[in-house]
């Protein structure tokens, strides 16, 4: 948001030594329009603009450089630090710059143009995604129909916006938004590797077709693992309670304490028949178990009779379990021994999960290394998750906090 000083805004929050008022120019005052085609698609990639990502490489999916014969089809080159827009989807944010070192190519529908001569992109890439810019280019885009409604670059350089005087306060807001967003992406990948790599660990630390040998295990750890019965190993709880913490269980979180929104869902149910779960114990979703809603619990607390309560017994790491009972072979054969007439209506009885034969190793001690290492990943990618969070709220934050 913003302050009023006088009869002129300036942003909320600014860097130091900057306190003369913004003042308002006409976009067309300081856009210079680029308008040069090509067709040398080896020198000038072809991407594209998203709203998502702004320029990006063209996907494979998306790759049409084989179906262009036709001069008319010249696609325009953007070089580096300069802008481009798509007209159609403008007022929702498809604008973005070039940030590559070389020059790429866009479809000739797009407007491209630099701005203050390149001196400040970072500026008016951040600039122009704040809820302030979009509602403008919402309110100044023509056309019949609401889906076919355009802001053209001739009514862009008649948009009339609030910026600083000079040169400096842009480059310093500019700055920062670049370093902000050069930290949300190196979260995001480190995010998306430990994602990567945890799916491919469960790929490979558990027997796969029929085989008893892991392709991957700790040192010191040769002996095949065991097959059994999930019945040998769990046994159905049924104890009740009603004064202990509410815990959930779904696909994507596993069990977790439940929000004041999960009890507020059936705010009069009965916590009469809850059942109580034990650290360690396994409970599982009988209706969505084939989907993955099960979870070695790290909470003492109760859940919903809906849920079924395994308690293992002294050869089992319920860590271990923790995953392997999620593994897709497994979540295949919930599925084909749930009863019921259709997905929606399945459910998975204890003496149908007890039925159900699995591998494991004999040594509780490799048990309890391949638990322990699933459970210090997991505990990084929630770290990283956290953070680019805890990013992208700061980057909304001042996004509007440090324009007008």
């Amino acid at each position: 948001m913003a302050e009023q000083h006088g009869k002129t805004l300036v942003p909320q929050i600014r860097f130091a030594g900057f306190t003369d008022p913004w003042e308002q120019r006409k976009l067309g005052d300081i856009l210079q329009e680029r308008n040069v085609r090509t067709s040398d698609f080896e020198s000038n990639p072809i991407f594209s603009l998203t709203i998502e990502d702004g320029i990006t490489p063209k996907t494979d999916r998306y790759e049409r450089t084989s179906l262009i014969t036709k001069t008319e089809d010249l696609f325009k080159i953007v070089s580096p630090n300069e802008f481009v827009t798509n007209p159609m989807n403008l007022r929702f944010g498809a604008f973005g710059y070039n940030k590559n070192s070389l020059s790429v190519c866009v479809s000739g529908y797009y407007d491209v143009f630099s701005i203050d001569n390149d001196k400040c992109s970072g500026f008016w890439n951040s600039y122009f995604k704040t809820p302030v810019a979009l509602k403008r280019f919402d309110d100044a885009a023509t056309g019949s129909l609401i889906e076919k409604r355009r802001v053209k670059y001739s009514t862009l350089c008649q948009l009339i916006f609030l910026m600083p005087k000079g040169m400096g306060e842009k480059k310093q807001i500019g700055a920062f938004f670049d370093r902000l967003d050069s930290l949300i992406t190196l979260h995001q990948r480190k995010y998306d590797k430990l994602c990567v790599l945890k799916k491919s660990m469960l790929d490979k630390m558990f027997p796969k077709g029929g085989s008893l040998y892991p392709e991957i295990r700790f040192a010191g750890f040769t002996d095949p693992w065991e097959q059994r019965k999930l019945g040998e190993l769990f046994e159905e709880s049924d104890e009740r309670a009603s004064d202990r913490e509410i815990l959930s269980v779904s696909v994507a979180n596993g069990i977790y304490p439940a929000s004041e929104s999960d009890r507020e869902t059936n705010p009069g149910a009965s916590l009469a028949n809850y059942k109580i779960v034990h650290f360690g114990d396994v409970v599982y979703n009988s209706m969505r178990m084939w989907q993955g809603a099960v979870d070695a619990s790290r909470y003492d607390g109760i859940v919903s009779p809906a849920y079924v309560v395994a308690r293992p017994n002294s050869e089992v790491y319920a860590r271990f379990f923790a995953r392997l009972l999620r593994q897709p072979m497994l979540l295949k054969q919930y599925q084909q021994v749930s009863q019921g007439n259709s997905k929606d209506t399945q459910v998975l009885k204890f003496d149908d999960f007890a039925s159900i034969g699995i591998s494991m190793p004999v040594s509780e001690n490799e048990q309890r290394q391949i638990g322990g290492f699933f459970d210090r990943l997991d505990s990084l990618i929630t770290l990283h998750q956290r953070k680019l969070e805890l990013l992208r709220n700061i980057k909304k934050s001042m996004l509007d906090k440090m324009f007008v």
